[in-house]
C-alpha cells in the first residue's frame, strides 16, 4: 500500500494524469477466508492515512469494481474517499478492488440492454467503471508474469505493455523511469502506417 502511494505520487510529478493499480481481483476474492481477513484488514490500517497524503497532493481517487461484495466498512471509507477528491484536478488514481475486466464488460452490456438500444463504442466506454476517462497509454505488469490477469480488457485494446521481472514492493522510482523510457521509443500506429504517421494523418 504505501508502495502504491509512493509510485502514485511519483507518477503525478512526472506528467502522468490518470494511473490505475490493481488491488484485488474478483478472483482474489476465492481465495482463504482468512487471508482476505487479513487483506481487509491492511486496508483500514492504511488506506485512510495515505488518501489523506493524496487529497493533500489534489489528487482524485476513484474506486473501480464492485465494491459491494466488500466488508460495509470498507465501502464507507471507498465512498468518503471518492467523495472527498472528487473535485480534485492534479490527477486520477483509479484503485481496482473486486475488479475483472470481463465482469464490467458483462455488466456495461447488461446496462446497455437495460436502456435498450445499440450502443457505440464511445456510448459502451461509457458504461464501463472507466468512464470519462482516457484508454491506458501503458500497461505495466510487474513479477515476471507474461499475462494481464483479465485487467481492463477492453480499456486495453492499443495499450503498450512492459513487462519486468520486478516485483512489485521493489518497482521503485528509478523502475518506473525504465518502463516510461521504454515507452518512449514505441512508435504507436492506431492501425494506420509509418507513412500517415509521419505525416501526421
Amino acid at each position: 500500500m504505501n508502495r502504491m502511494i509512493d509510485l502514485a505520487d511519483y507518477a503525478f510529478s512526472v506528467g502522468v494524469k490518470y494511473l490505475t493499480v490493481y488491488a484485488l481481483s474478483t478472483e482474489n476474492l476465492s481465495r482463504p477466508q482468512e487471508e482476505l481477513d487479513g487483506l481487509f484488514s491492511l486496508f483500514r490500517k492504511y488506506f485512510k492515512k495515505n488518501v489523506k497524503r493524496l487529497l493533500e497532493k489534489n489528487i482524485r481517487i476513484r474506486i473501480i469494481g464492485d465494491i459491494t461484495a466488500l466488508p460495509f466498512d470498507i465501502q464507507q471509507l471507498i465512498e468518503e474517499s471518492e467523495k472527498e477528491s472528487e473535485n480534485n484536478t492534479a490527477g486520477c488514481i483509479n484503485i481496482a478492488l473486486n475488479y475483472g475486466a470481463r465482469q464490467e464488460i458483462v455488466r456495461a452490456c447488461n446496462e446497455a440492454m437495460r436502456l435498450g438500444k445499440e450502443v457505440t463504442e464511445e456510448e459502451f466506454s461509457a458504461l464501463l467503471y472507466t468512464k470519462n476517462q482516457p484508454d491506458p497509454d501503458l500497461i505495466i505488469r510487474t513479477g515476471r508474469e507474461k499475462r494481464i490477469s483479465n485487467f481492463l480488457l477492453y480499456q486495453a485494446a492499443y495499450s503498450e505493455f512492459y513487462f519486468t521481472d520486478v516485483m512489485f514492493p521493489d518497482f521503485s522510482n528509478a523502475e518506473f523511469d525504465k518502463a516510461l523510457a521504454d515507452f518512449s521509443t514505441r512508435k504507436r500506429r492506431f492501425g494506420k502506417t509509418d507513412e500517415q504517421i509521419d505525416a501526421g494523418k
